[in-house]
């Protein structure tokens, strides 16, 4: 799809306008905020917590996730460095619909849901920064949602890996996946475990990845075929 395309290309090396950067902003005197680490699999908050904070990654990587009723978990988003997420806060949502957690070792600045409202109406470049971070979630979430209707578990896997790199972002992609299982992958993709991992070994024979059972996965660009591939 011409979305998904545009979502995963590189920049074509124009320059781009300076970007309001919001983690020194927060950082700055005067933002009330809190700054929590997180190991690798730790909580960050479980669903039915009370919301209180809006949440903003410094360092590392957090699964967003859902638990049904049946108690099968889906996962809903990973996010990176520069990424804000518990935001329902703001909507007035009072207790956590779903579930984080650290997928690797993270850095985590809490702004209290009261502090971020008064951040949002008083200072203009946060503001445009958070629309901006909210209006690229749901192209996200709608991109997501067509991956799963019309493309194969082996294209969805693939778009996935390039996404978890973050591959095409300005800042220069990580190329290496944070570490997370098959059956993490198998949630997001919408698949089994047994799949993930034969499509895993096959984009490693083709040369797309980089991955054994040692190492951390690591992907190269070419695995961007997969997804353009008609």
């Amino acid at each position: 799809m011409d979305t998904r395309r545009k979502a995963l290309r590189p920049s074509n090396g124009a320059k781009a306008a300076p970007v309001f950067d919001a983690q020194a902003f927060l950082e700055s005197e005067g933002v009330a905020k809190t700054v929590t680490k997180y190991g690798r699999g730790e909580s960050v908050f479980t669903q039915g917590d009370v919301c209180e904070h809006v949440m903003y990654i410094q360092t590392g990587g957090i699964k967003l996730s859902v638990l049904s009723k049946t108690g099968r978990e889906a996962v809903v988003a990973m996010l990176g460095p520069g990424d804000f997420f518990g935001e329902g806060c703001l909507a007035g949502q009072p207790f956590r619909m779903g579930s984080a957690t650290a997928i690797t070792p993270s850095t985590i600045l809490l702004v209290d849901k009261a502090k971020m409202v008064g951040l949002l109406h008083k200072q203009h470049a946060m503001s445009d920064r958070f629309i901006s971070h909210m209006l690229a979630r749901n192209i996200r979430i709608e991109e997501d949602l067509i991956d799963q209707l019309f493309n194969s578990s082996e294209k969805r896997l693939a778009r996935t890996l390039l996404l978890l790199a973050r591959y095409g972002k300005q800042d220069k992609p990580a190329r290496v996946v944070p570490k997370i299982s098959q059956e993490t992958l198998a949630e997001m993709v919408g698949t089994t475990r047994s799949r993930v991992n034969f499509f895993l070994n096959k984009f490693k024979k083709l040369g797309f990845i980089e991955y054994d059972d040692k190492l951390p996965l690591k992907v190269n660009s070419s695995l961007l075929s997969v997804v353009l591939h008609d």
